[in-house]
């Protein structure tokens, strides 16, 4: 049951329902298509920032599964910026779906993602993180903030 709840899914599942919004009930068009490439560009960069921090927890051997048992604790790539890289990236490219679509009825979703994100699955991370690695993690939780 877990796996549905995984951030890789609800993300999918994000997606397929801002398009639904967007073709049932799109309240207000925000610009025209010349604003889609940008949109589209957001959407590619944080898909692509994701799948990179993807790759380094497997290329340093560390769980990515949010409700497993964390691995290590690194400060590669954009950890030395942020503490949740892959989730920012889901967020980005959530709110360059939006611009792509453009209207307002689908930006209801990155916001309902970034708070699910900021009070579940980073909550359930940060407390397993904590747990293992104790002084080590709060010393980088004071020297890398949460998001940005």
């Amino acid at each position: 049951m877990r796996a549905l709840f995984l951030p890789p899914v609800v993300l999918l599942a994000s997606m397929g329902v801002m398009v639904l919004l967007n073709k049932t009930a799109p309240l207000h068009e925000l610009w025209g298509r010349p604003w889609s490439w940008l949109g589209g560009a957001l959407l590619l960069a944080g898909i692509a920032v994701a799948q990179w921090h993807a790759r380094l927890f497997k290329k340093l051997g560390t769980n990515i599964n949010t409700f497993g048992d964390p691995g290590t604790l690194t400060r590669e790539g954009l950890f030395r910026f942020t503490r949740n890289p892959m989730y920012l990236g889901f967020v980005a490219s959530l709110v360059g779906l939006g611009i792509t679509l453009g209207s307002v009825s689908p930006f209801v979703v990155p916001l309902a993602f970034g708070l699910l994100t900021h009070f579940w699955y980073i909550r359930v991370e940060e407390q397993a993180l904590l747990q293992k690695f104790g002084g080590q993690y709060v010393e980088y939780q004071r020297a890398v903030r949460r998001w940005l």
